[in-house]
């Protein structure tokens, strides 16, 4: 049978046609964001990952696998964006460990590199979260650690089958997944690209890479002038009220109707996304399962039409061009933020460098790289600002050959109040343990919107509703962001509060500002409240207690 082995031109077939596939299934992974806020970025952020690491070897044309593999996974650390970008780009590298030095592998050689993709995933993650991606790569992973098989097809459809098998398990192991009636998004993103690399074996499939449009708020993938022939037109997605029992049954019977199709059932539902020509058919399909509900269809030909129009608009994550100081100083600070106010308040209190970035729109470990490349100086500081790119902030620490110290800053409050603390008389270790601590001292509350309908903790939220959140857990819902940003507030001011500050972002009513600063100043007329414009998307109000 045909894959006895696999050297570095398979290898390379295997990973495009998986990044490929998972670029177009982005915006299916990113729906499957557990939170109603608008940030479920997790396609986007592993789809960009996997494209900056195939762009590497692009042009290599190499026989060896294990240069191929090599060369891949560093474009995937410089690339990585987001924590499951960070924690693919390890997966990518410990599989590089496993074929290092190998021009061709047969089965049980790629068990073991999958099995080394496995140990450098969870190695990454200081507290391992079962229920996620690092559940799915281990299932795939342990299935084959033992194998004898030496067909490179049989161990892949192996590892498919088996990292399917967990990803359906993850709302057991997670309770908020199944909650929301959603698998794991990062663990889905895995299974796609898994799943598109055992495709290009079986349909012997000669990889080109796509640049295709990734659909997401605030962060948008390059865009190709290229022609594209698209197949099968309609990006369909509907979930089927019925017996998730029957997801497989109804799998078979809508096979051939189109490509790129996901179905995962659990309990009561049957999520459905493909690609077809023929909507209606699959729908009139699908009523015989259930009731149908949040029903999308896309022309992605109009789509594509649409970006060609565009022509490449800029890539997600500029960095701003500016030229750095040319004298070598002591201390540098770099920080990610979203909105011209943040930016201007930041670089005005000292940061050298600000990465465009936040909610929707993670930066790369190759962004941070950038700037830190340019900066001379004797230590650099990153503040992150958001918890999902503390990751790859670290992982650019970790690589660069400065002395760079990344304090977690999980909000913008918190970066501000850690440049604010800052002790340019004192060292770096002290600096350093004294910014860690100051972060308990603040609390971050903010107001967004609900992006789909749905129940947390009790609260019942409806798309479109204001919410009100402290610490990322939703506190309070309502309709207007003002009566929202008020409750959010009085919530986290206690008998130790003594400074609130307010970032009102480009949506806000700017003519209303001023009345409702007027009435925090009433109500808390011992603290002293600070106001400024922020102008970040998304997020109508930025706001914190110390």
């Amino acid at each position: 049978m045909k894959y006895q082995k696999i050297n570095g031109h398979d290898f390379y077939n295997m990973v495009v046609n998986a990044s490929n596939r998972l670029l177009e299934e982005s915006d299916f992974v990113n729906a499957l964001n557990v939170f109603p806020v608008p940030d479920g970025d997790t396609g986007t952020n592993m789809s960009m990952t996997f494209k900056a690491a195939v762009k590497e070897i692009e042009n290599l044309n190499s026989e060896s696998i294990g240069e191929t593999s090599k060369i891949l996974a560093k474009g995937a650390l410089m690339g990585a964006r987001g924590n499951s970008g960070v924690i693919l780009s390890q997966i990518l590298r410990g599989i590089s460990k496993g074929l290092e030095g190998k021009t061709e592998v047969d089965g049980k050689e790629l068990a073991v590199a999958f099995e080394e993709g496995s140990k450098a995933a969870y190695k990454a993650v200081m507290r391992p979260t079962e229920g996620t991606i690092l559940s799915v790569i281990r299932a795939a992973a342990e299935s084959v650690t033992n194998v004898e098989e030496r067909n490179i097809i049989a161990v892949m459809e192996t590892v498919v089958t088996n990292a399917k098998i967990m990803l359906d398990k993850t709302p057991d192991l997670l309770p908020a997944l199944k909650k929301a009636k959603v698998v794991d998004s990062g663990g889905m993103g895995l299974y796609i690209i898994l799943q598109g690399m055992l495709d290009a074996l079986k349909n012997d499939i000669k990889a080109e890479i796509k640049d295709v449009a990734v659909k997401s708020a605030g962060a948008t993938g390059a865009a190709s002038t290229e022609d594209v022939d698209i197949k099968f037109g309609y990006c369909t997605e509907f979930i089927i009220l019925g017996d998730a029992a029957k997801s497989k049954e109804f799998q078979d019977k809508i096979e051939s109707l189109g490509d790129s199709m996901i179905v995962v059932g659990y309990e009561d539902v049957i999520k459905v996304h493909i690609h077809t020509n023929d909507p209606g058919k699959v729908l009139s399909n699908a009523v015989q399962y259930g009731e149908l509900s949040k029903i999308k269809i896309d022309n992605m030909r109009e789509e594509h039409r649409e970006v060609l129009a565009l022509k490449n608009e800029e890539a997600a994550s500029d960095v701003q061009k500016e030229v750095a100081p040319a004298e070598s100083k002591k201390y540098a600070f770099i920080s990610v933020a979203m909105g011209d106010g943040i930016t201007r308040v930041l670089k005005d209190l000292g940061v050298d460098y600000v990465i465009e970035g936040g909610q929707t729109m993670n930066p790369s470990t190759q962004d941070m790289m950038e700037c830190i490349s340019k900066l001379n100086a004797d230590h650099i500081f990153i503040l992150p600002n958001n918890k999902n790119i503390i990751m790859a902030a670290e992982q650019a620490a970790e690589i660069s050959d400065k002395d760079v110290r990344v304090i977690p800053t999980k909000s913008i409050p918190q970066g501000i109040t850690a440049i604010t603390m800052f002790n340019y008389e004192a060292d770096v270790d002290a600096n350093e343990e004294a910014l860690k601590e100051a972060l308990e001292m603040v609390k971050t509350g903010s107001v967004t919107y609900a992006v789909r309908d749905t129940e947390m903790d009790g609260i019942e939220i409806k798309e479109g509703n204001m919410l009100g959140l402290v610490e990322s857990k939703i506190k309070t819902v309502g309709e207007d962001y003002f009566e929202v940003a008020k409750e959010v507030l009085e919530s986290m001011i206690d008998e130790d509060s003594e400074l609130i500050t307010i970032f009102y972002g480009k949506d806000v009513d700017e003519n209303k500002m001023e009345e409702f600063i007027d009435e925090l100043e009433e109500k808390y007329d011992d603290f002293d409240v600070q106001c400024y414009k922020g102008d970040q998307p998304l997020y109508y109000f930025i706001m914190s207690v110390e």
